[in-house]
């Protein structure tokens, strides 16, 4: 299979400076679908032309729980299609496309006192369900391991924190974790950009059809019309605002930050089932730079869709009494570091937007426009492929089952790759290409780069992300190159980092 141009060629423009005014394909959004559409579009030979009102993972996709779910929930809902699709595109991101940014997380079910024998049964038979998912999507053992039962001492030590009266032991089973989200989506659009998609963010759309795309640049003023063979919507929450036709009932999912000594040292995703529910749990999501994710949350939003949704005092203290209920000693508010809410672009149906698919759907509007909506991160490659198949530019197959993201390796092969443990992880084998690229530009020393600030962030990525990743202000840098913001402590304290960087790749040594 053909690789990528040398990523260094692979750049994200802040802006319209340089976009064609003729192309195959204007893709519309640049979170994980938009990514994914301009890189299946780009393997298979199409001229793209990726644009994005805002910044790369601007909107849902980095609010997710920075998972990659093999699909256990819609087991449990019936819904067996999305369940295997799930299984099937997690293998696909750990095993094939994007190793380096996944690890396998183990989930820890606490059976204690408010799990009763009956629901710990049916919960291990779900387990096991979901083994039955992985082994059907052919995902390895080595990646995901076998689901078990483990007794009271063993479960204390994967959750310290855990309340030792009453606690009979635990249930762990595994699942998929993403470094990050946004990482996931900016490693997409770079990959699209390496086989020739041109990716451009501030570039608002102000009207499309499916031949003809209006464009401002947010930054200068400049519009520009762009001829082109097809359109394809991936704006997610705001996609009915560009094609009246999508009907969408969004809902909002917040999650809640802790330091990870709130939890004392969580070595697994905790499950926390919640009072008087026999289907929903909140989770306690250990994170590698010293934090927890306590989520989710699922609440119907109306009016119009905020740029940037808000978590609620309401929710936010829900989750800390799901989660306070098994601990030793209940979560306070003074314990949260940070909160953040996404909203799922759900299509509009009756019932609860909890019980609403997430099965996506692609939609062909009376001026052409292809829509794609509804979904999942985790199945984000398949929307990709039916979208672009929608559009009918080109006969040649989908590729991207099969291929790697720019820094993606075999496991084995990531383990020998020489860098600081942070830059591996969130780069891969593109790791000594962002500390030499840092050098070259700043001059400064490698140890200077490398040094851990707030958060863990160092100056070497984030020179990286304004000189090949667009970031055009700090907010780039802080809240989506890298996931500072997600605490705002750790954001206040590093916004010095971010603008020197920002200087340094302006004045290159």
């Amino acid at each position: 299979m053909t690789r990528p141009r040398a990523s260094l060629d692979a750049r994200i423009v802040a802006g319209l400076h340089g976009a064609p005014d003729d192309v195959d394909l204007v893709v519309i959004g640049l979170g994980v679908t938009g990514a994914g559409v301009a890189l299946d579009a780009a393997s298979r030979g199409l001229r793209v032309l990726a644009v994005d009102a805002h910044d790369v993972a601007f909107g849902t996709s980095r609010w997710s729980s920075k998972l990659v779910h093999g699909g256990l929930r819609y087991l449990a809902q019936g819904q067996v299609g999305i369940a295997h699709e799930s299984a099937v595109e997690r293998g696909i991101l750990m095993e094939r496309t994007a190793p380096h940014l996944t690890r396998g997380l183990p989930w820890l079910l606490p059976l204690a006192s408010n799990v009763s024998r009956g629901q710990a049964t049916l919960a291990a038979v779900g387990f096991r369900a979901g083994d039955a998912l992985r082994a059907g999507a052919r995902t390895s053992r080595t990646t995901l391991p076998r689901p078990r039962r483990i007794s009271r001492a063993e479960a204390l030590q994967w959750a310290p924190a855990l309340r030792a009266s009453g606690l009979r032991g635990g249930l762990v089973n595994w699942d998929g974790q993403l470094e990050d989200d946004a990482r996931l989506v900016l490693c997409l659009a770079r990959t699209a950009a390496a086989y020739g998609a041109h990716v451009h963010t501030r570039a608002r759309v102000l009207a499309a059809t499916g031949t003809e795309v209006e464009l401002r640049d947010e930054r200068t003023g400049e519009t520009r019309t762009v001829r082109t063979r097809a359109v394809v919507n991936a704006a997610g929450v705001w996609a009915g605002e560009l094609v009246e036709e999508i009907r969408l009932r969004p809902s909002r999912g917040t999650h809640v930050v802790v330091r990870a000594d709130a939890l004392g040292g969580l070595r697994a995703a905790l499950t926390v089932p919640v009072p008087g529910s026999s289907s929903r749990y909140v989770f306690a999501l250990p994170q590698p730079e010293g934090t927890v994710y306590l989520g989710l949350t699922d609440e119907p939003v109306e009016g119009p869709i905020p740029d940037v949704p808000v978590a609620t005092e309401g929710e936010i203290g829900f989750l800390l009494d799901v989660v306070g209920a098994v601990l030793d000693r209940p979560l306070r508010r003074e314990d949260v570091v940070g909160a953040f809410a996404g909203l799922r672009p759900l299509l509009e149906a009756e019932g609860s937007t909890a019980d609403l698919s997430r099965r996506h759907a692609v939609l062909t509007s009376a001026t052409g426009v292809v829509t794609v909506v509804g979904g999942k991160l985790t199945t984000y490659r398949r929307m990709a492929q039916d979208a672009i198949d929608a559009t009918g530019l080109t006969d040649r197959p989908c590729r991207t089952r099969d291929l790697p993201l720019l820094g993606a390796a075999p496991r084995e092969a990531l383990a020998r790759v020489e860098g600081p443990e942070r830059l591996v992880r969130r780069f891969g084998t593109e790791a000594p290409t962002v500390l030499a690229e840092a050098v070259r530009v700043t001059g400064l020393a490698e140890a200077e780069l490398v040094a851990p600030g707030p958060g863990g962030v160092t100056l070497a990525e984030l020179v990286f992300g304004v000189t090949h990743e667009g970031a055009a202000d700090v907010d780039d840098l802080l809240d989506r190159r890298t996931r500072v913001g997600l605490v705002t402590a750790d954001r206040d304290a590093a916004l010095p980092l971010a603008v020197r960087a920002l200087e340094l790749a302006a004045a290159p040594a």
